[in-house]
């Protein structure tokens, strides 16, 4: 689902949305992590990632004793990679709150509340930071135009991916294109809204 590249940035900014997604695992050490971990960053060249704990256990990594990977947080923690795995993979479609639910076999409003608790952000929001995350990480790496990646995306319409963008990133996606971003900016949100 992600380049190497997505996930590399994804360690970079400590981003806890893709945790249970893939793991960090550092070769000179022989520990893996979640996205999210706090520790020291690794050089790029000493990173491989797994989709799996056990895929990284079996290639001979131990857990960080610092994030504490094979560790479920809470009861809810199934709950949130579920729709986060099914989001990850359906994000350029559109998405209903309903539909996330019956995949995961629970009420609408069970699922939204839960998630909510659990992350701090709707399942809403998590699809629009996703989709944003792809028309960052496509804005660097190509020369596609903004409306190109608007619709590759899963927007359905430009203004509403202007005005995601800006809420998520700080400035326009132009903006965003020509200052090159070596860095992954700060994501910017301080509002929840349902699907």
């Amino acid at each position: 689902m992600l380049t190497f590249e997505e996930k590399w940035e994804k360690v970079i900014a400590c981003d806890a949305t893709y945790d249970g997604q893939f793991y960090t695992a550092v070769k000179t050490t022989g520990i893996y992590c979640r996205p999210s971990c706090r520790s020291r960053k690794p050089k790029r060249e000493n990173v491989d990632f797994y989709e799996t704990k056990a895929e990284a256990e079996s290639s001979g990594f131990r857990p960080c004793k610092r994030c504490q990977p094979e560790v479920d947080r809470s009861p809810a923690s199934a709950l949130v990679h579920d729709v986060t795995a099914f989001v990850l993979t359906h994000y350029k479609r559109p998405l209903k709150l309903e539909e996330i639910a019956d995949h995961v076999n629970l009420s609408p409003f069970y699922v939204e509340r839960t998630f909510t608790q659990a992350t701090g952000e709707t399942p809403r929001r998590l699809l629009e930071k996703i989709r944003i995350d792809k028309a960052a990480h496509l804005l660097r790496t190509t020369d596609m135009s903004n409306l190109a990646i608007c619709y590759e995306v899963g927007f359905q319409t430009p203004s509403n991916f202007y005005r995601v963008f800006r809420r998520l990133k700080g400035c326009s996606p132009s903006m965003y294109r020509k200052e090159g971003a070596d860095e992954p900016f700060i994501v910017r949100d301080s509002g929840h809204s349902s699907i």
